[in-house]
């Protein structure tokens, strides 16, 4: 049974069920029109089915977002080695979780083996790379959660990055999460050669 489960919105947001309605269980169509039909929010499934709905990011959190991403982008271009994803772009995991990290980076070769109609929907595809920034609205506990949830379906290095504490978490399979206090970079070799996170103007 798919559920509908709000999460940390401040100000009331419109929310068409529309789609939902009479519907005992969402399949994976269902959910898709779901999020066609609220453009506005950024929506996420978890591996039990449960919608969490949160609200757009604040000004200064979508700033620093957009100076993380570029910084991945800039890597990516140059790296040539495979493709890079902004906070829009939504992941099925091998557990059936709809997630949208903050930035993403996949291996080309692992990103062309979907078949188009795959990469044009919410891919069936673990990231290689993603990195997740704290909010005002996020309790670290559920992005800790999140990042384990990322590494255990296939992603090989999950940045957490928690400006509250100015604290970086990195995350690797079979790995306790590797916590960094206040790092002017963040190396994330060897997932990433020759990617460093710069955090000063992330902070």
């Amino acid at each position: 049974m798919s559920s509908l489960l709000v999460k940390s919105v401040k100000t009331p947001l419109p929310i068409n069920l529309s789609s939902l309605l009479a519907m005992p269980q969402m399949s994976d169509d269902q959910f898709y029109d779901f999020c066609q039909t609220n453009p506005d929010l950024r929506i996420e499934r978890n591996a039990d089915g449960e919608i969490v709905v949160m609200p757009p990011a604040f000004a200064d959190t979508g700033n620093r977002n957009g100076r993380v991403f570029g910084q991945l982008y800039v890597w990516a271009e140059a790296d040539g080695t495979g493709e890079v994803f902004d906070s829009s772009s939504g992941f099925t995991l091998p557990n059936g979780a709809m997630r949208s990290p903050d930035a993403a980076w996949i291996l080309s070769d692992r990103w062309n083996r979907l078949e188009p109609e795959q990469q044009a929907s919410f891919a069936p595809i673990a990231p290689d790379f993603v990195i997740e920034l704290r909010s005002s609205s996020d309790t670290l506990a559920s992005l800790q959660d999140k990042l384990a949830e990322y590494v255990a379906n296939g992603v090989r290095l999950g940045v957490l990055i928690d400006r509250k504490h100015r604290q970086v978490h990195l995350y690797r399979p079979e790995q306790a999460p590797e916590i960094l206090d206040n790092p002017e970079v963040v190396n994330c070799e060897p997932e990433m050669p020759g990617f460093g996170l710069r955090m000063a103007k992330v902070w």
